[in-house]
């Protein structure tokens, strides 16, 4: 379990890492719109992108 749990965790990290590395002026641009929202929009996003998270991880399983 924890071996599964530090794998999930390396995969999330190198798929956060490289758009920042490959494209770290658009990153930043991107960054600062989403920063520039009101907050119940970027809570919307993080739902929307732990519901997604939750279908593939039931899908994977």
């Amino acid at each position: 379990m924890l071996e599964t749990l530090l794998l999930a965790i390396a995969l999330m990290l190198i798929m956060e890492g490289m758009f920042p590395f490959v494209f770290p002026t658009a990153w930043r641009d991107t960054f600062r719109r989403i920063a520039e929202r009101p907050p119940h929009h970027i809570r919307i996003g993080g739902l929307i992108a732990m519901v997604l998270g939750l279908i593939l991880l039931l899908i994977a399983t």
